[in-house]
């Protein structure tokens, strides 16, 4: 046999629940898998050069601001610790993205490290996506203390993730999860959600 497997993403098989579920749901609550998005774990001094030299080569200067975000066109750099960012950007982007980090920051005190794999991301939209989430989710979800630019490393559902809100024009969220525990993450949303799924009797 010959020719490349191709390639799964770890929420394969949930992606006609959730298209359906977004039906039924009548846009009170989107799920869907954004998955293979080039996920980078950025750590250096953010006082020293480097912390200078990165952000000219991202085109975003990365947030100092704890549980902050940064967007710039389709690269996003969140904080995750006082010296760990993770860069997230579409799938196709990642040798590109890789490279200009590590040319930005030719320092041994800088660890670039693709960790594209460890992950799938999740979108959680809807005007009810915050209820759906606070089934699980022990934060307060609510825009002013939760709202755009805000994300956190948490627990859903027993389930450790990185959470981040969406622009404030668009409702929701963006869950970026362990491979591992996609599949049950994404059956647990699928079953909070069934209040807004179910048709009335």
């Amino acid at each position: 046999m010959t020719g490349a497997t191709a390639r799964r993403s770890p929420l394969d098989r949930h992606h006609a629940r959730f298209a359906a579920a977004t039906r039924a749901s009548g846009g009170a609550v989107r799920l869907a898998e954004f998955p293979f998005l080039t996920q980078l774990s950025v750590r250096l001094d953010p006082q020293g050069p480097a912390g200078d030299a990165v952000g000219p080569a991202l085109g975003l200067q990365l947030p100092l601001e704890p549980n902050t975000l940064v967007r710039a066109g389709e690269l996003a750099a969140l904080w995750l610790g006082p010296d760990e960012w993770l860069v997230v950007g579409p799938p196709e982007g990642g040798h590109d993205l890789r490279a200009r980090l590590r040319a930005a920051s030719e320092n041994p005190a800088v660890s670039v490290v693709d960790v594209s794999a460890q992950r799938t991301t999740l979108l959680v939209g809807g005007a009810r996506s915050r209820d759906v989430l606070a089934r699980g989710c022990s934060l307060d979800l609510h825009p002013r203390s939760f709202g755009a630019g805000r994300c956190a490393q948490t627990n859903l559902a027993r389930t450790q993730v990185v959470l981040a809100a969406r622009d404030a024009d668009k409702p929701g969220f963006w869950v970026l999860v362990r491979s591992s525990f996609a599949g049950y993450l994404g059956d647990w949303l699928l079953d909070a959600a069934t209040e807004y799924t179910t048709p009335d009797p």
